[in-house]
C-alpha cells in the first residue's frame, strides 16, 4: 500500500532507474507511480521509443544508459537480457548504485562477478527470491532447512513451435519465454541460482524433479536425500495438481515436535512450509523497500558459485549451425550441473550468436571446444565468476 502522504511528503523521493520495457517493467511503473516516496527516474529500452505508445510512461523511456544511470538511487534490471545488461550493471555498481535484478538468467551467468563489484540482489517475486524470503522465515522460527524447492506444473523437454505459439498467444507472453518455461530451462536456472545463493547442493545433474502430487510427501523424499548427502539441496516437484510457488522442507530440535504436531504440521521429523504463489513485480516492491531501507542482499549468485546451467541439444545439430539464442530455443535446453564435474561445459546463457564447430547429437552437452562464441564482457565475467 502507498504510504500516507503526511508520512512521506517531507521525505526525499528515491529515484529508480529501470532496465527493460517489457511486461514486468510496465507493471513496476504502475506500482511505483502512486508511491510518494519513490520516483521512476528513467527506463532504459532497446526498442524504438517512438513506437512504444503502449508503455505507461513513454516520456521516461531512453536508449541512453547514461541518462538512466545519472542521479539514480537504485537500478532495477528486468529486461531478461544478459549481454547488454551486464555492461550497464557494471557501470551502476562502479558508481556505488545498488542493483536489484529480476533476471535469474543474468545472475547465474555473470552475477557472481558483478557481486564482487558492489551490491546486487535478485528480487523477491520470482521463485529464487521467494525461496530466499521463505528461508528467512523458517530460520527465524528456529528450524533448519533441508530442501529449497520449486513447484512446477508442466514439463515437456522438446515442445513444438506450434504448441508454444498457442500457449504464448493464450498467456500474452513471448514464444521464447513460454518455451524456456515448458522445456525446464527456467526451473533449472532458478534452482541453480538458489543453490549458489543459499549454499545448497544439487542431488544430480538436471535435478530430480520428482513427480509428486503432495508437496509434503515430495518434500520428505527430497529431505531424506539431503540428509543422506549431509547438505541442504535445491530441487523441484512436478505435478499439475500442486499450486505454483515454492516450499522449504526443514527439521528442528525434537523438543519442538509436540508443538508442531499441535499446529497441524505433522509428525516430523521433516516439516514443509509452502508459499503457493509468486507474484513477480508485485513482490519486487518489497525488495525495493528492503534495499532502500538498508537491508541485506536477499539472494544473488554468491561470490564462489558451484552450480551452473549447461546447454543440452534437443535435436541433432550440424557443424556450422548458428545459434541465435539458446534460452527459449527449439535447439537447446538448460540443465543444472556442478561446475567442478563439468568444467568444460558452456553456460546456456552465453550461447548467443554462436556457431557450432562440429556436429552435436540430441542429448549431448555443448562444451567450449565444440562451439565458437563471440568475445564479450559476459563471457569474461562468467570465467572470472566461476574461477575458470
Amino acid at each position: 500500500m502507498p504510504l500516507p502522504l503526511e508520512e512521506t511528503e517531507s521525505k526525499e523521493q528515491k529515484r529508480i532507474g529501470l532496465i527493460g520495457s517489457g511486461f514486468i517493467s510496465k507493471g513496476l511503473v504502475m506500482l511505483i507511480e502512486p508511491r510518494h516516496d519513490l520516483q521512476i527516474h528513467r527506463i532504459l529500452t532497446r526498442s524504438r521509443i517512438e513506437e512504444r505508445q503502449d508503455f505507461p510512461r513513454p516520456d521516461l523511456l531512453t536508449n541512453s544508459y547514461e541518462e538512466m544511470l545519472q542521479d539514480a538511487d537504485l537500478i532495477l534490471e528486468a529486461s531478461g537480457d544478459i549481454f547488454s545488461s551486464t555492461a550497464v550493471l557494471e557501470m551502476a555498481l562502479e558508481r556505488s548504485i545498488p542493483v536489484i535484478t529480476m533476471n535469474a538468467e543474468l545472475q547465474i551467468t555473470t552475477g557472481s562477478c558483478l557481486a564482487r563489484k558492489g551490491f546486487i540482489t535478485e528480487a523477491e517475486g520470482d521463485q529464487p527470491g521467494c525461496l530466499a524470503a521463505l528461508r528467512e522465515e523458517v530460520l527465524q522460527m528456529g528450524l533448519s532447512p533441508l530442501v529449497y524447492g520449486n513447484l512446477k506444473n508442466f514439463l515437456n523437454r522438446n515442445p513444438t513451435l506450434e504448441e508454444m505459439q498457442f500457449w504464448a498467444a493464450k498467456s500474452g507472453n513471448s514464444v521464447e519465454n513460454i518455451t524456456s518455461f515448458t522445456d525446464g530451462t527456467k526451473v533449472q536456472i532458478e534452482q541453480a541460482l538458489v543453490a549458489n545463493g543459499l549454499g545448497a547442493a544439487i542431488i544430480r545433474p538436471g535435478l530430480c524433479g520428482l513427480a509428486r502430487d503432495s508437496v509434503h510427501e515430495g518434500g520428505i523424499e527430497l529431505a531424506e536425500k539431503a540428509k543422506a548427502m549431509g547438505t541442504t539441496v535445491s530441487d523441484y516437484l512436478l505435478s499439475a495438481k500442486i499450486p505454483p510457488g515454492v516450499f522449504v522442507t526443514a527439521e528442528c530440535d525434537p523438543c519442538h515436535k509436540v508443538y508442531l504436531r499441535y499446529y497441524k504440521m505433522g509428525e516430523g521429523p521433516y516439516y514443509t512450509f509452502v508459499r503457493n504463489y509468486h507474484l513477480c513485480h508485485f513482490e519486487a516492491m518489497k525488495t525495493i523497500d528492503r534495499v532502500l531501507g538498508g537491508g541485506e542482499v536477499l539472494i544473488n549468485n554468491s561470490l564462489q558459485p558451484r552450480i551452473s546451467v549447461a546447454a543440452i541439444a534437443k535435436r541433432d545439430l550440424l557443424a556450422g549451425h548458428r545459434i541465435k539464442k539458446a534460452i527459449g530455443s527449439f535447439e537447446l535446453r538448460g540443465e543444472a550441473v556442478n561446475i567442478r564435474d563439468q568444467p568444460d561445459h558452456i553456460p546456456i546463457g552465453l550461447l548467443q550468436n554462436a556457431r557450432l564447430k562440429e556436429d552435436i547429437r540430441a542429448g549431448e552437452t555443448v562444451t567450449f571446444d565444440r562451439v565458437s562464441i563471440p568475445e564479450s564482457l559476459a563471457l569474461q565475467f562468467w570465467q572470472k565468476g566461476a574461477g575458470i
